[in-house]
């Protein structure tokens, strides 16, 4: 393999580790911001307040399927960029079409996001249900 496509190959993996890591990151940060506003929502006992919280979920969500998205798109160019007489262009890391290939929807209800963010949004949930419960039970 000449040095140019190798040099290519290394542009497209940082890509996809810095895509990976955005991921992480989101994660991590939904989890705090959940932890934090689900402490919140029970110590205010409201039930109107304790389904805010689901629209910053939701937003990590969105944002984390869009970076897992992007990082599959890539790992497609990868893929094509490796074989023998590839019709990518050297050193384009242009990804439309592969983008194409899995949508945005598709990425957020993988299981591995599914599982993350719908276990973070029943438990705000059960919260909530709780919250009503015992406010129109007193």
């Amino acid at each position: 393999m000449d040095p140019d496509r190798v040099k290519h190959l290394e542009f497209i993996q940082a890509v996809i580790a810095r895509l990976a890591g955005n991921s992480f990151l989101i994660k991590g940060w939904s989890l705090t911001v959940a932890a934090a506003l689900l402490a919140f929502t029970a110590k205010e006992s409201r039930w109107g307040i304790s389904l805010i919280p689901l629209a910053p979920i939701l937003l990590f969500w969105i944002l984390d399927g869009y970076f897992i998205r992007q990082e599959r798109a890539f790992r497609g160019l990868y893929e094509e960029a490796r074989k023998e007489g590839t019709a990518v262009e050297l050193f384009s890391m242009d990804i439309r079409q592969f983008v194409e290939r899995d949508s945005l929807g598709r990425v957020m209800v993988s299981s591995s996001l599914a599982l993350f963010y719908g276990s973070i949004c029943v438990a705000q949930l059960i919260v909530a249900t709780v919250i009503f419960l015992s406010g129109s039970i007193a």
